[in-house]
């Protein structure tokens, strides 16, 4: 793929996001805040959400490899997104005169949403990992994800703007809107990119192997048995774990220990996302010139682990200055992360020839996936237990950084020993292929 063909297809990322991102930051604050819901409430929806991405992430790739085609599922998938977004904005109004109603309605529409996420975001990095040269893989992680952020800031930004003062009708308008954008980002920026590239590979396909039509368990079977895939498979989770236990305590927790309105909590969202725009920048950058993906990933994740220390210690000091300090530093850390990880992602499916990129990235995005579902709820429901225990909302806030930073800190290690099973399992690799002609000597 060209330069402009990736980006294109970083443009689909960016509308997925921009709609997922209503769901964590806007309506998490408004169940927690307006309607003074528990702070487990959204983390349930946020966890159903990424929870179906369990099953749904292996399969619907594994389904898209022996489809041949990835742009139906991806377009599908958009579709279903922005549906469930507006049916989750929707259930607000109806959660506040009817809780119990309102809540089942936006726990089905969280499944539904988890499910497009699925069905669109699986494909579309399969496709990408596929088409992409693998100098081009820093910069295609960089581009793909660089706009996802870019989409988010905006959808932040201009949701911050267009929210005050509050209605839940301007919030479902605004959903509706990024829904209905999105699916026309996706329809032009996938648009004849699958058929052009498959046209270019037409001549060398003889050469590459290609997957049997063999079942689902013996593909993922394949798969797991990979000592690289399992390690990686670890680090994401509790990478993903450490940075998702925040992602719904963040904005509640500067209303509440900051007095900040909602449109400045979610002006501060777009001030962590701009920080992790930032961070993929100079990751991507620094990546092509030195060291490997995966060593970045775990300095993204150490850096991380410490800025959590320091998050915790904001309100002891006072000074609201301090906090929005933090928090882009917090998303450069996370930047350098995310890059490290998507690059390693893109890199370990991409290198393999078997035609099982949808299943291995689905694997890896099911541990994601299960880790988001468990961090939200654990974040949340920890939140809610330590105010309870110490009477001091705060205190449940603080305690749940603080120990955000030990999982980011083991998966830092994990990142690097996964790059050391990586080189062994490539090293197996080349003395099985040397076996044979050893042999016929």
């Amino acid at each position: 793929m060209s330069w402009w063909q990736l980006t294109r297809l970083g443009f689909v990322q960016a509308a997925i996001g921009a709609v997922v991102v209503l769901l964590t930051t806007t309506i998490n604050r408004v169940i927690v805040v307006e309607l003074a819901l528990p702070a487990s409430v959204p983390g349930v929806l946020v966890a159903l959400h990424f929870g179906v991405q369990l099953a749904l992430r292996p399969r619907l790739g594994h389904d898209s490899d022996r489809m041949g085609m990835r742009t139906p599922w991806i377009i599908g998938g958009m579709v279903l997104c922005a549906v469930s977004g507006v049916a989750v904005a929707a259930s607000l109004p109806v959660m506040r005169d009817h809780t119990m109603l309102g809540i089942v309605l936006a726990s089905v529409a969280s499944i539904a949403l988890g499910a497009g996420v699925s069905a669109s975001g699986t494909p579309l990095l399969a496709l990408m990992s596929e088409r992409a040269h693998p100098s081009q893989r820093a910069g295609a992680a960089a581009i793909t994800w660089i706009l996802m952020i870019v989409g988010i800031i905006i959808t932040a930004a201009t949701s911050g703007v267009l929210l005050d003062p509050f209605s839940f009708s301007r919030l479902i308008a605004i959903a509706a809107g990024i829904g209905g954008a999105g699916v026309l980002i996706a329809i032009a920026a996938t648009y004849g990119i699958e058929r052009r590239a498959m046209a270019s590979l037409a001549s060398i396909a003889s050469a590459t192997p290609v997957t049997p039509s063999t079942s689902f368990r013996d593909s993922l079977r394949v798969v797991w048995d990979e000592p690289a895939a399992r390690t990686f498979a670890g680090f994401v989770f509790l990478a993903m774990l450490a940075y998702s236990a925040q992602d719904l305590i963040l904005e509640p927790f500067a209303g509440i220990a900051f007095g900040m309105t909602p449109g400045e909590s979610t002006k501060l969202s777009g001030m962590h996302h701009g920080g992790v725009l930032v961070g993929m920048v100079i990751a991507a950058l620094l990546a092509t010139r030195t060291g490997q993906l995966r060593h970045w990933a775990a300095f993204g994740c150490f850096a991380s682990a410490v800025t959590y220390v320091v998050l915790a210690i904001t309100p002891v000091v006072g000074d609201v200055r301090l906090f929005r300090l933090v928090v882009p530093v917090l998303g450069l850390a996370n930047g350098i992360f995310a890059i490290g990880a998507i690059g390693s992602m893109m890199a370990l499916t991409g290198d393999r020839t078997d035609g099982r990129a949808g299943l291995r990235l689905g694997v890896l995005g099911a541990a994601q996936a299960v880790a988001y579902a468990s961090g939200t709820m654990a974040g949340a429901a920890g939140v809610d237990l330590v105010r309870t225990v110490f009477n001091s909302p705060v205190r449940g806030y603080l305690t749940v950084f603080a120990v955000e930073a030990i999982p980011f800190a083991v998966s830092a290690v994990l990142a690097l020993r996964s790059a050391s099973s990586e080189r062994a399992g490539q090293v197996m690799r080349q003395r099985g292929d040397m076996l044979p002609a050893v042999m016929q000597s």
